[in-house]
């Protein structure tokens, strides 16, 4: 890996890690759930995780940065073909897919997460 290239990769982190820290950016959680809870219950309707909305927002946009990460990483890898790296792509848009149900966290739509269907 050349000097500007490992750069590069060091400064992206930095700024993800910053921005991580700061709660995701400019990604704004919906104001439903700014007081709001995310509840994980038995089949038995008992509660046994409660999780504060803003906390689940933050992992949940952490995950989608973790996945550009390692979206641009592929892209630069210059051990990979296109067709594997067209692959690999592939596969982080469906999981980019299985995230959409936690589009309602959002408060802005651009900031929504969007599969292979856009």
């Amino acid at each position: 890996m050349e000097a500007d290239e490992l750069y590069e990769l060091v400064s992206d982190a930095v700024r993800q890690a910053l921005a991580d820290e700061a709660g995701g950016g400019d990604v704004r959680l919906t104001r439903r759930m700014t007081e709001g809870r995310v509840l994980f219950e038995d089949s038995e309707g008992k509660v046994f995780k409660e999780i504060p909305g803003f906390q689940f927002f933050r992992k949940t946009t952490a995950v989608r940065e973790k996945l550009r990460v390692l979206e641009q990483k592929i892209n630069n890898h210059g051990g990979l073909t296109s067709a594997e790296k067209a692959e690999l792509q592939a596969l982080i848009s469906r999981a980019y897919g299985s995230l959409t149900t936690f589009n309602f966290l959002f408060r802005d739509d651009q900031d929504r997460f969007s599969g292979t269907g856009g």
